[in-house]
């Protein structure tokens, strides 16, 4: 036995453990272990030369000792008692407070930031902000207590003149920062073109927003395609200049499509009468070793070759008239133009309703889709004076 072990055995005596013996004469290495006052439990015979048996652990330098006089092999099969117990405990709390000492390694390393991580513009060099950050104290390797992102965001806007907004966020051990740079507003052309705004299709007013020109239509008004919507004046009457109408006029608009569709359809369906011919292939040229005379009227002809063999198969099909569920073809169709109708419309077009209606006839259905939506129908028209004219 190792000296460790030992050295646990004599440190903790209370326990029992299972022994196997090996002996010649086993009988003798019991009567001696008896007369050595050493107490033996639930003795069993295996075989001839070999047994087990039970005993208490403080006995076990003693019968070590005897198994060494009488060359006798000692093996340990079981261990129980508190003991061995407690020595488990101590490997396992051993483990877990490895276990406990990485988990807060881990943890304690995770209060800093190891990285950073810096997205921004051309005019706004990931450099530059870097070297802002050191100044800061900010870094890899900063304690996350110590870093407000939002006073680095402030700081950041307000010590580079380039950079219009800044948002620096942590995520784990990553500090994320993401800067724009400041761009000067481009140039707007005015038009000072005079023009009216005037409807480019059929609807019905809803609103007129106009921030310059005089509306001629309100809300509830039909109006029609090339109708005057706002005019390019403003000014009261009697003082009034020309300007460049500028403005929107929502109406309720409508798009409509229609088909006809058949509900009943007349197919070739298969008899279940059916014949084979097979032939053998020869440059092109077909030898057939069974021929029949094909007397269907209609039929579908199918035809299979593998290697130099082949089959033609003539299947007999009559003209059937397959009846159709009405509602579910209708249906199907209105989604169909539905669709169709909202692929050919613009993104600022709201649809607010749709309306799918048929209607029937001896063969065939007449299908109808409605979209009401909403869309700014005024477009400019330019006023040509009588002297440019």
């Amino acid at each position: 036995m190792r000296e460790t072990d030992r050295s646990i055995f004599r440190k903790y005596r209370n326990g029992v453990i299972l022994i196997e013996i090996q002996s010649l004469i086993p009988e003798k290495f019991i009567n001696l272990m008896w007369k050595n006052d050493i107490c033996i439990k639930n003795i069993k015979k295996r075989s001839i030369t070999t047994m087990t048996m039970e005993i208490n652990l403080k006995d076990y330098d003693k019968v070590e000792n005897i198994a060494r006089r009488t060359e006798t092999r000692i093996k340990i099969i079981k261990r129980k008692g508190i003991t061995f117990l407690i020595i488990k405990l101590k490997r396992k709390m051993t483990l877990a407070a490895g276990v406990i000492l990485f988990v807060a390694i881990i943890y304690y390393l995770s209060t800093f930031i190891w990285s950073v991580k810096i997205e921004s513009d051309e005019g706004v060099p990931p450099y530059i902000i870097r070297q802002e950050l050191k100044a800061y104290g900010v870094g890899p390797g900063t304690s996350k207590s110590k870093i407000d992102v939002y006073k680095i965001e402030q700081d950041l806007m307000k010590d580079n003149e380039d950079i219009m907004w800044a948002k620096v966020r942590l995520q784990g051990s990553e500090l994320n920062i993401n800067a724009v740079e400041k761009k000067s507003p481009p140039d707007i052309a005015k038009d000072n073109t005079v023009c009216n705004l005037v409807a480019k299709k059929d609807g019905r007013v809803l609103r007129v927003y106009t921030t310059l020109g005089t509306p001629v239509v309100k809300i509830g008004d039909e109006v029609k395609k090339g109708q005057l919507l706002v005019k390019g004046e403003q000014g009261h009457e009697g003082s009034t200049y020309s300007v460049h109408a500028t403005g929107y006029v929502i109406c309720s608009t409508l798009y409509e499509d229609s088909t006809s569709v058949k509900i009943d359809d007349v197919k070739n369906i298969r008899t279940g009468k059916k014949i084979n011919n097979y032939y053998i292939n020869f440059g092109g040229q077909k030898l057939y070793l069974k021929k029949d005379n094909n007397k269907f009227d209609k039929y579908d002809k199918i035809e299979e070759s593998k290697f130099i063999f082949g089959r033609e198969t003539y299947f007999e099909v009559k003209k059937t008239v397959v009846k159709g569920d009405a509602q579910t073809i209708v249906k199907n169709t209105g989604e169909k133009l539905y669709k169709n109708i909202c692929s050919n419309l613009d993104k600022s077009i709201k649809i607010v309703d749709k309306v799918i209606t048929y209607e029937p006839g001896q063969s065939s259905y007449k299908v109808k889709v409605q979209v009401k939506a909403e869309e700014n129908i005024a477009v400019s028209d330019e006023v040509v004076n009588k002297g440019q004219q």
